[in-house]
């Protein structure tokens, strides 16, 4: 499956919808950097959407970022945080819960459970329904920001 036909696309182009404006996919800020590597280095943290006219980045957290997930968290390996990839992602996503709002940005964070889904945290994308419950989760946010 291809990062557009994926679950967090539909959520995104949905949310693109409600907002009337595009979202900024896979997004990296110069002020959310991941820990450094060996040599000191830190990569800047992508984000699933940002839409600056509205102030708004949105996450949407699968599964993965919930509970263990051995194929995803790659236990065996270490990342350079010192952590599996697992231990890594939950550091990473309290970075951006963390962030986001000291930058003065909305964070918007969607999970399957919050939409239909299948028992898998496979959402069954129900467009009609889906976007009503986006919807309430964007309220406040669906008129631009005057400051652009």
């Amino acid at each position: 499956m291809s990062r557009d036909d994926s679950d967090e696309a539909y959520v995104v182009g949905l949310c693109n919808q409600v907002l009337g404006a595009t979202a900024l996919t896979q997004h990296r800020f110069d002020w959310l950097l991941g820990d450094p590597g060996a040599g000191g280095r830190r990569a800047r943290l992508p984000v699933d959407a940002y839409w600056p006219g509205h102030r708004l980045v949105l996450e949407y957290r699968e599964r993965q970022h919930d509970e263990p997930t051995p194929f995803f968290d790659k236990p065996h390996r270490m990342t350079v945080s010192g952590v599996h990839r697992g231990e890594q992602r939950a550091r990473y996503d309290g970075y951006r819960d963390a962030q986001i709002p000291a930058h003065g940005l909305r964070l918007v964070v969607v999970r399957p459970s919050d939409l239909a889904a299948d028992g898998r945290g496979r959402l069954r994308r129900v467009p009609e329904s889906d976007v009503e419950i986006l919807r309430g989760l964007l309220v406040g946010v669906v008129e631009p920001d005057a400051r652009g």
